[in-house]
């Protein structure tokens, strides 16, 4: 008869398939509406040197050679290789021998005058000829100092000519450096030992001597520059890119590297993406079909009711839709204000239902945006923010709060991977001002649209039952100035049954005001209640049980018109008969007894039992239903509570706990807590918040004297002059 919450009544059974079956139909086909970009995808036109007219993503993971980027490599290993030259150290030492051989020759004459016998006239006669046939190039200083020069250095300084050309000879010599470099060779490589103007003889000698040792090769220089062009072909690495990376952002001009990747990835081509299609209506299956078992095996309430199930789909596909639509682009994805859909479902339902719908999102909005970690944690801690804050909108300034804390949680997603390098400076600052619009937008649509959801699916928001519970509401008047014991009678049962549901985190603002109109039928026969009669005669003294019976049975469809006629929500106007349930009306039903039992000697006799067992039990139960939820269950226990203690003579705490548990045993072994979720542990916490409460609105007062009274209204009339 009681079940714990996660505990179904029954198993799945052939209506329930049906009804999955028709929620889950209509739910994928309005998601495959997500589907049909995939399926009409056109051909964007993108080519090398265009603008990108809006981010080009990758849709998957791809390693992708990219020619463009190995033959640049290639082009620029190659042009920064230098010319080649054909120089080798045993050509130029071949050379420098040749050289260094005929510079010898060249001298000789000059040595054979430096030698010959004779005066120093006839001397300096043949060395002045045989220099002008050897030397021809040496100028006028160097002309003199040879002539001047004494015999005896004249070897050093020969010497150190042939050093010169001999080693300078020896190192690369290149065409287009002869003219630059020769002229100071043969001085580096002179030997110790000269006059400055010996060396500068000794250089005059040497330097006509060098020739050219290393000519340019053009086969070498294409050779290397093939070699090197290969080698930084090989060392260029594949492109990797990563799903949900954005290839060319948004006004960016597309390369001919950049297409590279696109021709890869098949963007610029039209055609049908069937994988990315069936993709994404496996995974939309997959989800319907979780988020409908779901609510079939923990939310049976709204699961029965098929306005609710709408409810729910749609918010869940047009969230859905929103977030594949927009999908995929730079920072639009940030701007959805999916956090509007937990909200909304958390105010009209409530937070488990949130929590499992924008998990759910959560998880389509991370494969959309590219398998997008960030995504999915943007969407999922973004809306459960919302929803911690919102509560059940009672107040506006709770939604403002869930729109602060959605916010927090966006950005705060948008700074963590930001710090993991997934965004620069720039790109974190656009992506957290577009977090916070769509927190102000999701908390507007959320304020804007659950009231105009409620009406449209009947279904009681917190700022309806606090307008409903408001005194001067016009039913509330009426009871309170036609029935004051009415009136008053609701007012106790609303405090015990807000008590109770707080206690058990069933809906106390829902319970206060459904107290507040459960018996508003007894507007239409006021005295017919004993609350309202004020001392005088029960007329039920003087009637028939079963006109009793039908008198005060008559409240609960009596109360139904009024609250019809008043256009109260249908949720509330539901309490009416539940508050009843199909209890029995024990004290007339009693009193039957007692009269058909009365002319068989009473029912102690066994003519008398029988007489009263005769009696038609159903004549006298209301006609329910009964309580179908928690919330109304408490209200038939408060009812009937308050009604019990007020009677009572003594209201001391023992004997009120007594009776609290007395009428709290009698629904239930009447069966009348048998079609609601309250467990026994719920009604464990239920008898002693009744208990708490009565003790309060019956606490045991101090008996003033009269004298004391009297000084006590003298001061209080005083304070009112």
């Amino acid at each position: 008869m009681l079940r714990e919450p996660q505990e179904r009544p029954g198993t799945f059974g052939r209506g329930d398939a049906i009804r999955l079956v028709l929620a889950a139909v209509p739910l994928v086909v309005a998601l495959a509406a997500g589907v049909t970009g995939d399926l009409t995808r056109g051909s964007p036109g993108y080519a090398a040197g265009n603008v990108a007219g809006a981010a080009i993503v990758a849709p998957r993971d791809a390693t992708i050679p990219n020619p463009v980027k190995i033959e640049a490599a290639r082009v620029a290993a190659a042009a920064a290789v230098t010319e080649r030259y054909d120089y080798t150290q045993s050509g130029a030492a071949s050379i420098s021998a040749t050289q260094v051989a005929r510079l010898r020759a060249i001298l000789k004459p000059i040595d054979d005058a430096f030698e010959s016998a004779g005066n120093a006239t006839a001397r300096q006669a043949a060395l002045d000829s045989a220099v002008a046939a050897a030397l021809p190039s040496l100028t006028s200083d160097d002309h003199t100092t040879l002539l001047d020069l004494d015999p005896a250095r004249w070897g050093p300084v020969e010497f150190a000519a042939v050093t010169a050309l001999g080693d300078g000879e020896a190192v690369e010599i290149r065409d287009a450096d002869l003219a630059t470099k020769v002229p100071t060779l043969a001085a580096q490589y002179l030997p110790a030992g000269l006059s400055l103007s010996e060396q500068h003889l000794a250089s005059a000698i040497a330097t006509p001597m060098f020739v050219v040792n290393s000519q340019y090769s053009p086969s070498l220089t294409e050779q290397a520059r093939n070699q090197a062009g290969s080698d930084a072909a090989a060392a260029v690495a594949p492109d990797v890119v990563k799903a949900g990376e954005v290839i060319v952002d948004h006004g960016h001009v597309i390369s001919a590297a950049d297409m590279v990747e696109i021709n890869y990835l098949g963007l610029d081509r039209s055609g049908v993406d069937w994988g990315k299609a069936a993709a994404w209506m496996l995974l939309g299956t997959v989800v319907t079909a979780l988020m409908l078992g779901w609510l079939w095996r923990f939310r049976p309430e709204y699961w029965a009711r098929s306005r609710t199930l709408i409810l729910i789909g749609m918010i869940f596909v047009l969230s859905v839709l929103a977030v594949k639509l927009l999908g995929g682009r730079a920072w639009l994805p940030y701007l959805i204000p999916v956090a509007a859909a937990g909200m909304v479902l958390t105010v009209l339902l409530d937070a488990g239902v949130g929590i499992v719908t924008v998990a759910l999102l959560a998880v389509l909005a991370g494969p959309v945006a590219g398998s997008s970690t960030e995504m999915s944690a943007y969407v999922f801690l973004g809306g459960l923010a919302g929803i911690l804050a919102v509560r059940k909108g009672e107040r506006q300034h709770f939604f403002v709060e869930a729109g602060l804390a959605v916010a927090a949680a966006q950005i705060a997603v948008i700074g963590a991977f930001a710090l993991m390098g997934l965004h620069d400076m720039t790109g974190t600052l656009q992506l957290c001002g577009a977090a916070a619009a769509g927190a102000v937008v999701a908390t507007v649509i959320t304020l804007g649209s659950f009231s105009l959801l409620g009406n449209l699916f009947g279904i009681l928001t917190g700022s309806q039952l606090l307008e409903l519970a408001n005194p001067s509401q016009p039913l509330l008047r009426r009871l309170l100035t036609e029935t004051p014991g009415t009136y008053h009678h609701s007012l106790m049962v609303g405090n015990l049954g807000e008590r109770a549901a707080s206690a058990i985190g069933a809906d106390p603002l829902l319970v206060r005001a459904a107290a507040y109109y459960h018996d508003i039928g007894k507007l239409a026969n006021p005295v017919a209640f004993i609350e309202n009669q004020s001392g005088g005669d029960n007329l039920h003294d003087q009637l028939d049980p079963a006109v009793s019976a039908t008198i005060l049975k008559q409240h609960v469809s009596d109360g139904i018109d009024l609250a019809t006629k008043a256009r109260l929500p249908k949720p509330l106007i539901a309490f009416i008969p539940q508050h009843h349930g199909t209890a029995i009306l024990g004290f007339v039903y009693g009193k039957a007894r007692e009269e058909a039992a009365k002319p068989f000697g009473g029912e102690k006799t066994a003519a008398g039992r029988a007489a009263a067992d005769a009696v038609d039990q159903r004549r006298f139960r209301h006609s329910g239903p009964k309580p179908q939820s928690r919330e109304a269950a408490i209200l038939m226990l408060s009812d009937g509570v308050e009604a019990s203690v007020r009677s009572l003579s003594s209201r001391d705490e023992a004997t009120i706990r007594a009776m609290v548990s007395q009428i709290i045993q009698e629904r239930l072994g009447d069966g009348q807590l048998s079609e609601c979720d309250l467990t026994i542990r719920d009604l464990e916490k239920i008898h002693e918040a009744f208990v708490e409460q009565l003790l309060g609105m019956y606490h045991q007062r101090i008996a003033y004297p009269a004298n004391k009274v009297v000084e006590l209204e003298s001061r209080r009339e005083r304070g009112l002059r």
